[in-house]
């Protein structure tokens, strides 16, 4: 019977936090718990309210586990964009052992050369991304394990955030009583599971529009090349809805939602509500039609920021078009409007999987699929679960996880591909 490892994701957004919890079983995901609440104390994806944050985190957690019947302990956690760099890295090593055979302990010491470099202090260090390992001068190698050579090289990104930014997500966290089990920059993970791989190959734009704002990861020869954050997203739209309209913001939501178009060309005329007015009785009546200007406008606006950012960012061109996610990018007419904006192709995702079958919830589906393809290179898969009937534990509080630390090879039940290696080394002595 194949072995089954829980995952617990922790998505922290400006309009809802949202907590996965899923079964990865033989390269495949089942999503078991899901916990989605309104998020206080977020405002356009950084916390200013930790208190807020804290209840919010707690609420959907407790929706989780009673979907499970189990506690949640650790978490994958997903932190927000904002002031996020990226810059190229290099770490340089000897192969240690005798016979030039690389292992996973020259793995872990080329990571730890590539951190050598120095951080500046208001910043900390979230991820350590390998792109390509050089053995010998032979480029292009995925995973050099068990190559032989004499030196070892890995090109990769450094991932770093404010530390402002990162230590207040790590404090909420902490006060909701749970561990870190890893760290990722959400739009690295969006992008990682929404994109294909011809897409993250050609360069591609995952757009994942949120509540309180809109985050832009670009993917070019299969790796993250930028990632930005645009304080603007469907709240703003929300915020339009109820002033032109006059109505509560709870009713101004629930016409989003239930009766927004973007693209005015495709809205409905005869698609008509009524809608209550602030401070008094009575209640208007609009159309689609109505509606779709003024969702439209701040869409257009939006997409006008994130070509500005695109820009900014030195992307002159994706020639794999661009992708949306997240809750806002359901909405109808959405991909029509970018495409007439963009001027390029446009696509929606939407994750596949029972019970999270909306753009909302790619983040957190994300965060889960990354943590386990990254466990089953390292050969971390089945070492614990995130989810147990104990009592949660004491917490202690997290630093920043600086990258997975490889397991070390066991030396009982060798196989094949042991036996073959021991044939090489008599053969090299």
């Amino acid at each position: 019977m194949s072995q089954s490892e829980l995952y617990v994701s922790l998505d922290i957004g400006s309009s809802s936090v949202k907590v996965l919890i899923g079964e990865m079983t033989n390269k495949s995901l089942h999503v078991i718990g899901v916990g989605n609440v309104k998020s206080n104390g977020i405002k356009k994806g950084a916390i200013v309210d930790i208190d807020a944050t804290v209840q919010s985190i707690k609420k959907a957690v407790d929706q989780a586990e009673r979907m499970i019947g189990k506690e949640i302990h650790e978490v994958v956690l997903g932190i927000p964009a904002n002031q996020v760099a990226l810059q190229p890295v290099k770490g340089i090593v000897a192969v240690n052992s005798e016979n030039r055979e690389i292992t996973d302990e020259d793995l872990e010491r080329v990571l730890e050369a590539a951190q050598v470099m120095s951080i500046p202090p208001e910043r900390e260090l979230v991820n350590i991304i390998p792109e390509e390992y050089v053995v010998d001068h032979l480029g292009e190698i995925k995973d050099p394990r068990g190559m032989i050579g004499i030196r070892l090289e890995m090109d990769g990104t450094m991932v770093t955030t404010s530390k402002t930014v990162l230590h207040n997500v790590l404090r909420c966290v902490e006060r909701a009583g749970l561990e870190i089990r890893e760290i990722y920059v959400q739009p690295l993970v969006a992008g990682s599971y929404a994109l294909t791989e011809d897409e993250k190959n050609h360069g591609t734009a995952c757009i994942d529009i949120g509540g309180g704002s809109t985050s832009i990861a670009v993917f070019r020869d299969g790796h993250l090349r930028a990632a930005s954050v645009i304080p603007v997203g469907g709240d703003h739209v929300t915020k339009d809805l109820s002033i032109v309209l006059k109505t509560p913001t709870e009713q101004a939501e629930k016409i989003k939602l239930e009766h927004g178009h973007a693209f005015f060309d495709d809205a409905s005329e005869e698609e008509v509500f009524e809608v209550p007015v602030i401070g008094s009785d009575s209640r208007e009546q609009y159309s689609q039609k109505y509606i779709s200007e003024i969702i439209g406008v701040r869409m257009e606006e939006l997409f006008e920021l994130i070509l500005d950012e695109l820009y900014r960012l030195g992307i002159d061109e994706l020639p794999g078009g661009v992708v949306l996610t997240g809750g806002m990018a359901k909405m109808d007419g959405l991909p029509e409007l970018a495409r007439s904006i963009l001027q390029t192709r446009v696509r929606l995702f939407t994750p596949e999987f029972i019970g999270v079958r909306e753009p909302q919830y790619t983040t957190a589906v994300g965060l889960i699929q990354y943590a386990y393809a990254e466990d089953l290179f390292y050969g971390n898969v089945g070492h614990g679960s995130a989810a147990a009937h104990s009592q949660k534990p004491e917490y202690v509080e997290q630093q920043p996880k600086k990258q997975k630390q490889p397991k070390q090879p066991k030396q009982e039940n060798e196989g094949v591909v042991s036996k073959a290696k021991k044939m090489f080394d008599r053969f090299f002595e």
